[in-house]
């Protein structure tokens, strides 16, 4: 009979340690503020709210913050666990320090968004040109997505509210640059109440202002800038905005099937269908696209295109009021010429990447807002921000291969997280990181890759 001693090893624990450290892959992290001058921008954008004689940096503070949020904080103390690693992450504020910057920032409102704001535009730019292939704008285009996201609140904060899906708490509205299938990064947040309209387009036009604000300047304007968003950016005051002239952006926009578009969809003769596509250029099974043309496009900007699709619904799926003959229907807007309409289809289709990238903002710092003033709360976007950024920038800068193509929890789980040993030989500190964990090559080689980068100025 053989006696069991239990699945895992036996250890003991004891404190006292030296030389350790944790989160030891955070400095890809760190590396990569350093090669992309991040921390220079936000030094010199806050400036104004340096206190005369202080330690901390504002910048240096704000900069921990989002490293904290990065490496998987969800609060203002969470900065703690860069403080326990001085070697890596520097000197750090102490917690009342750190609430301190963010009642100021918060108290100086829009100027200090605006502060921080121009600093991130302008690294990204020197980010993209770095980036070079992996850039999103290496095709000469750039794909920017809106869409709202709910977070809740689990007690009384300031502008929280009853939403639409009967939860309680926020409802900010976000922009992504979209990155393909590898991921995205953010380039606008606005707070707003639990109760705000989904198809508000005040707010998409703010949220466009600010996402046209953080990209380079030849793509503020012009058609090689794509504006995407789902059914609630589907109104006549925001597509007027975008068409403007002097602005005229691409835009591929979802909208409601009122009526007079359910009607017209009936109308479209089987010969008018065209198979939809696939990622791949394969036809999908069960789906069809049409363009409709007629009364449906009256009041509508010049050139708007009307692009619906039918599609078998999957078994078990309810049909609405809405779809026609069976089949469900779903329709878009945009000012697209020079390609099928099958083409169009599909790119307006790849607009569900957003909710990938929501998903990834809840596990970055937005699960739920930590503060109690609105004020604070848009601090705390900025924050998330820029920790969403260090993700996407650092992959696209320093990883290869599926690697690049991580979302934030696999990054941690096999990156940040990663223990390693600091030794100083010869006057420098080095990591020595284990020999036996699985993605060691990754971070090495990721980190060489960073150190090739110039160093900015």
């Amino acid at each position: 009979m053989k006696k069991r001693s239990g699945f895992y090893p036996r250890v003991r624990v004891r404190g006292g340690g030296a030389g350790a450290v944790s989160q030891a892959g955070g400095v890809l992290l760190v590396e990569t503020v350093r090669r992309i001058g991040l921390d220079t921008a936000l030094s010199t954008a806050l400036e104004p709210w340096r206190r005369p004689r202080a330690v901390h940096d504002p910048g240096k503070v704000l900069l921990d913050l989002a490293l904290a949020v990065a490496l998987g904080g969800d609060c203002l103390s969470d900065v703690a666990m860069l403080r326990a690693e001085p070697d890596l992450f520097g000197l750090v504020a102490s917690d009342p320090t750190v609430s301190r910057l963010v009642d100021t920032l918060a108290a100086a409102g829009p100027r200090a968004l605006a502060a921080v704001r121009q600093a991130r535009a302008e690294v990204r730019e020197r980010v993209w040109s770095l980036a070079g292939d992996a850039a999103p704008n290496a095709a000469d285009e750039v794909v920017v997505d809106i869409d709202g996201v709910l977070v809740q609140a689990h007690s009384e904060k300031q502008d929280a509210a009853a939403t639409w899906k009967k939860t309680f708490g926020h409802h900010p509205l976000f922009a992504f640059v979209d990155h393909g299938p590898g991921g995205s990064e953010p380039v606008a947040g606005l707070l707003r109440p639990g109760n705000a309209g989904s198809n508000t387009a005040s707010d998409h036009i703010a949220v466009a202002q600010q996402a046209l604000a953080q990209l380079p300047k030849k793509y503020r304007r012009g058609r090689q800038t794509l504006i995407r968003t789902d059914s609630a950016g589907g109104t006549h005051d925001f597509l007027n905005w975008l068409t403007q002239r002097g602005r005229r952006l691409s835009y591929s926009v979802g909208m409601v099937i009122t009526d007079a578009i359910h009607q017209a969809v009936l109308l479209v003769p089987a010969s008018a269908w065209t198979p939809a596509t696939e990622p791949d250029g394969n036809t999908r099974d069960g789906a069809w696209v049409a363009e409709l043309a007629g009364d449906v496009l009256k009041g509508w900007p010049k050139g708007m295109r009307l692009i619906v699709r039918k599609e078998r619904p999957h078994p078990g799926a309810q049909l609405r009021i809405t779809d026609a003959d069976g089949m469900r229907i779903t329709c878009f807007a945009t000012n697209a010429t020079g390609a099928p309409i099958a083409a169009l289809e599909l790119r307006h289709r790849q607009r569900a990447r957003a909710e990938d990238r929501i998903r990834a903002a809840r596990y970055t710092g937005l699960r739920n807002l930590p503060l109690h003033d609105a004020s604070q709360n848009r601090v705390w976007l900025e924050i998330v921000q820029l920790a969403l950024n260090l993700l996407a920038w650092m992959p696209m800068l320093a990883l290869t291969g599926e690697a690049r193509r991580w979302e934030p929890k696999r990054l941690r789980l096999r990156l940040f997280s990663t223990a390693a040993q600091l030794v100083t030989t010869g006057r420098r500190l080095w990591l020595r990181l284990a020999r036996h964990w699985p993605w060691t090559q990754v971070i090495t080689t990721a980190f060489e890759r960073l150190q090739a980068l110039p160093v900015p100025g």
